[in-house]
């Protein structure tokens, strides 16, 4: 019994002994994969951190350059990488998921994971981003009685699901922190604060649920709002602008104070400048920012990258979303805006255990100097030295010790003695572009124009009175036909007056026909259309005649938005004959909205009025009367971009043909791949407006309109706004395009262009992109 007893009791020992290893070993497990936080900063796996982090988006990069840009955002000192997820881009239709190519989420999360850096998975699901229709896939404005962004039953269910959906693809991939994966953190909505008093108490209500719903999937790690100052807890409120040294968090004894958008520089608009932010305002806001007891920093962007295809929102934002980052469009490094920042996160490192350790003590040296000290007995001594005017240098004395300040800068010095980094002493040289050219020119161009006179002939819709354009087109396509016939009477002219039509229209872009002809330039293309079957010859005399007339004269039948004025005005001659005539408009759009209150509920194409000015009685109203619509282009039915549909319609030699400035017109050539490594570029500087693929794949959309603004000199000192650095006035704002090599094969690459009111293609080439 004695020797049984003993026996029993060691077993029991062993027993008890492995499951307190056990709970130990759960302990630390738990410990090394938790994200939690308090007022200082996130504590991961146990530890307060100052985190430095960077925008960049997957869709706007290949997959081939993912691994590449996130090296060189871990090599520049960043900790994070932050991207949103793109909903229409991932559920295209309903139910029909995408997540391959640019859309491999899982792909690129893994690659952040395999370089040593954690995730900000912002999922929203509305984004913003100056991506088409903020990130909302189309359908879903279709759904019976949905309202976004608001306590409305059918959208909560559909983000709801999308958002369960992506939580669930990371947690089936042991994702998240928690997990012992890279994401550690995740944003749900966006930018929702400046909209909360269009929807009242509704908005209020849905913040409210979608915080709720975010928390109780249960991902182990925070979710933040950004720009919402009345998150619930436990949601962290968090901070976008240039500046963010004002922002505190609505729960100071609690929150973390967040930076989730540092914008590294501005988008830019087809018919604007370039904007640029000079490195030391952004360096100077960022370590304000840390002075203040700021804990983590995201730039947005830091690598900006491509619109490819119809990505861009905005309306009339450039395919180009090169954001002046410190990685720029391509890939390369941007300086010195990349070292400089590198040197900054280096001296922010230095005093990180400073940061985290104790609260700032302001200490003022002047009527615009001041200093912010971080001290503690366990976590040494750091401060910031800053100078706040925008004009004159300072010097201080600070510890009894002296320190020269240059104008709206901050000295960082880690030992609370020795300066690490001054934020306006910039010690790399500004990197210039260099396009260097290669074989890729004077290429052997076919061509094929759109038939306008056929459009009514392949109308599936018709309908009393102007249709909204995306409700028809459901924006599979940039194009809609809207096209209407009238019988004129010859006693209908009056005598010593030219007919005219006005057409009022929400954009973004109209082109307006009159019996197949661009209104303004009948006589010349019913001449081009009969000679072209009669007598080659004779056309090609003609047209060589008239090609400086006809290429000034094809505005007239054509009127465009922009950013400032997005509603579209025609008013023009009208070539009207006795009998019956075909009015023919094609709306274009240029992006889709992509923020407000109510975005989609903003109107785009023809609504009217359009008028017959000079004929019956003085005016005549085509609004209300029989339409009928025809989505996209024939080229785009056909498929004619792919090298498995190029085939399907009948090209024609371009010759001297395809010097002539014609709209409406297809173009394509094949090409062999530049040789080398480098970057490349597609120049469109002789181009009007349209859209260009490489073997299938859409770099995007085109449109060489000149910049207008304001490009005098630039100051680093002082408020920071868009307009405030500028380049590329008087010039267009976008002329190089991004090709990605992965997109190229060694041989017979396939280029295929649409041009809408013409260009001169034999002047396109293929440019390599370098800095010198």
């Amino acid at each position: 019994m004695a020797a049984n007893s003993a026996s029993k009791y060691v077993h029991l020992f062993y027993t008890s002994f492995i499951i307190i290893i056990l709970l130990l070993l759960s302990c630390i497990e738990l410990t090394q994969c938790s994200v939690t936080y308090d007022k200082k900063s996130l504590i991961i796996n146990g530890h307060r951190r100052i985190l430095i982090s960077g925008s960049i988006h997957y869709p706007r990069s290949t997959p081939e350059m993912w691994e590449d840009l996130i090296q060189k955002a871990k090599d520049g000192g960043l900790d994070v990488i932050d991207t949103y997820v793109f909903w229409n881009g991932h559920e295209p239709s309903p139910g029909n998921y995408n997540f391959e190519g640019r859309y491999d989420l899982v792909r690129f999360v893994r690659l952040v994971q395999k370089a040593g850096l954690y995730m900000h998975l912002r999922i929203g699901p509305f984004v913003c981003a100056e991506w088409n229709f903020g990130g909302f896939p189309v359908w879903l404005k279709y759904v019976p009685g949905i309202s976004f962004r608001t306590d409305n039953e059918p959208f909560k269910n559909a983000m709801q699901k999308f958002t369960t959906k992506i939580v669930q693809m990371m947690k089936n991939e042991k994702l998240f922190e928690s997990q012992g994966g890279p994401i550690i953190l995740s944003q749900i909505e966006n930018e929702y604060g400046a909209d909360t008093q269009a929807y009242g108490a509704a908005g209020h209500a849905y913040m409210t649920w979608a915080a709720k719903m975010a928390v109780g999937l249960n991902t182990g790690v925070p979710w933040v709002m950004c720009k919402q100052d009345d998150a619930p807890d436990p949601i962290i409120n968090t901070c976008n602008g240039f500046y963010c040294d004002y922002f505190s968090p609505n729960n100071k004894a609690t929150k973390p104070t967040m930076w989730t958008e540092a914008w590294s520089g501005w988008f830019s608009d087809f018919g604007g400048p370039i904007p640029h932010r000079p490195v030391q305002d952004l360096a100077f806001a960022v370590a304000r920012f840390i002075q203040k007891g700021g804990s983590s920093t995201n730039y947005y962007m830091y690598h900006g990258g491509t619109n490819f295809g119809r990505t861009a929102g905005g309306p009339f934002i450039t395919t180009s979303y090169d954001y002046d980052a410190p990685i720029d469009e391509y890939g390369l490094l941007r300086q010195p805006k990349y070292d400089h920042l590198k040197a900054l996160h280096r001296a922010i490192k230095l005093s990180e255990r400073a940061l985290v350790s104790a609260d700032p003590t302001f200490v003022s040296l002047g009527n615009y100097e001041q200093a912010h000290v971080f001290s503690s007995k366990t976590g040494g001594c750091a401060a910031f030295i800053a100078n706040y005017h925008i004009n004159s240098s300072a010097t201080v004395r600070f510890r009894n010790r002296r320190y020269d300040l240059p104008p709206w800068s901050i000295s960082i010095l880690p030992d609370c003695e020795n300066v690490a980094f001054n934020t306006a002493k910039v010690g790399t040289k500004t990197s210039l572009v260099n396009w260097l050219p290669t074989k890729v020119n004077k290429l052997g161009w076919q061509t094929i124009s759109e038939d306008v006179s056929t459009v009514d002939s392949d109308s599936k819709m018709t309908a009393s009175g102007l249709l909204d354009q995306l409700s028809v087109t459901r924006d599979a396509s940039d194009y809609l036909w809207y096209s209407t016939s009238v019988v004129i009477n010859p006693s209908d002219f009056h005598r010593n007056t030219v007919p005219t039509l006005s057409v009022e229209s929400e954009g973004h872009v109209l082109h307006v026909f009159v019996n197949g002809a661009l209104a303004g330039t009948s006589s010349i293309n019913t001449l081009y259309n009969f000679n072209k079957q009669n007598a080659q010859l004779l056309i090609n005399l003609l047209l060589l005649l008239l090609t400086c007339y006809y290429f000034v004269t094809i505005s007239k039948g054509s009127a465009f938005g922009n950013q400032d004025n997005r509603k579209v005005t025609f008013s023009g001659n009208a070539n009207l004959r006795a009998g019956m005539n075909k009015i023919q408009l094609l709306s274009v759009a240029v992006g889709l909205q992509n923020n407000g209150p109510r975005f989609e509920q903003w109107k785009t194409g023809v609504f009217g009025p359009v008028v017959l000015h000079g004929v019956g009685r003085g005016s005549w109203d085509l609004s209300r009367q029989k339409w009928s619509y025809q989505v996209g282009l024939k080229g785009e039915s056909k498929n004619i971009v792919s090298p498995t549909g190029i085939s399907s319609v009948d090209w024609t030699d371009s010759s001297l043909l395809g010097q002539v400035h014609r709209p409406l017109t297809w173009y394509k050539a094949y090409f062999n791949a530049p040789q080398g490594v480098e970057p490349l570029a597609i120049d469109m500087k002789s181009m009007g407006k349209g859209q260009v693929w490489i073997n299938g794949q859409s770099i995007g959309r085109y449109w060489t309109v000149h910049a207008k603004g304001s490009c005098t000199g630039c100051n680093y000192a002082g408020t920071y706004r868009p307009t405030k650095c500028q380049t590329r006035c008087g010039t267009p704002t976008q002329r190089w395009y991004h090709v990605p090599r992965s997109w190229l094969k060694p041989t017979q690459n396939l280029i295929v262009l649409f041009e809408e009111i013409g260009g001169d293609a034999s002047s396109i080439s293929i440019m390599k992109r370098s800095f010198k």
